[in-house]
C-alpha cells in the first residue's frame, strides 16, 4: 500500500512539474516570437524604410504617437512616418531596451530608447540632429499563428 501511495505521489509529481515545464517553455518560445516582431520593426526603421512592415501589424491596427491619434498602421505610413523618413538621412535608436509580457492571445511590451536621427542637408547644405528618449507600449494579438501589433503609443522628450 505504501509503494502504491509513493508510485501516486511521484507520478502526480513529475504530471505537475512536466506541466510548468511545458508552460514555461511554451511561453519562452511566445515571448521570443513576439520580441522578433518587435526587432523587426526597429530594425526596418533604422533602414529608413517600411518594407515589410505592414506584415507585422493587424489591419485594424491604432497608432497613437505624442498625444495624437495616427489612425491605423497603414494611414501612419501613408501620412506621417514614411514622408519623414524621406527627409531622414540617419534613424538609430541606441540604450534600447524592451520587457514582454505574454498573456495568450495578447503579449505587452514596453520600449524604452534613445533615438536619434539626422535629417538630411537642407537647401543650404546644412545638416540638422535631433536626439530624443522615448518610450513605447504595445500590445500584439495573436492572429492566426502569427503575433501582430494591434495598438502601439509612442512618446517623447528632450534627451538630456
Amino acid at each position: 500500500m505504501k509503494t502504491l501511495k509513493l508510485a501516486t505521489f511521484l507520478t502526480l509529481l513529475l504530471f505537475s512539474t512536466s506541466q510548468i515545464y511545458s508552460q514555461n517553455t511554451d511561453s519562452d518560445t511566445e515571448k521570443e516570437a513576439v520580441l522578433k516582431v518587435m526587432k523587426s520593426y526597429k530594425d526596418t526603421l533604422q533602414n529608413l524604410t517600411t518594407e515589410g512592415t505592414f506584415q507585422l501589424f493587424s489591419e485594424n491596427s491604432e497608432v497613437f504617437e505624442s498625444g495624437g491619434v495616427e489612425g491605423s498602421y497603414a494611414h501612419y505610413i501613408e501620412h506621417h512616418l514614411g514622408p519623414e523618413l524621406g527627409h531622414f538621412k540617419k534613424f538609430e535608436f541606441s540604450d534600447y531596451e524592451i520587457d514582454v509580457q505574454v498573456d495568450t492571445p495578447y503579449a505587452f511590451t514596453t520600449e524604452t530608447y534613445i533615438y536619434t536621427i539626422v535629417l538630411k542637408p537642407d537647401d543650404k547644405g546644412d545638416t540638422r540632429t535631433i536626439k530624443k528618449k522615448g518610450v513605447a507600449t504595445s500590445i500584439l494579438k495573436k492572429m492566426d499563428g502569427n503575433w501582430k501589433i494591434i495598438k502601439t503609443h509612442s512618446s517623447s522628450r528632450n534627451s538630456k
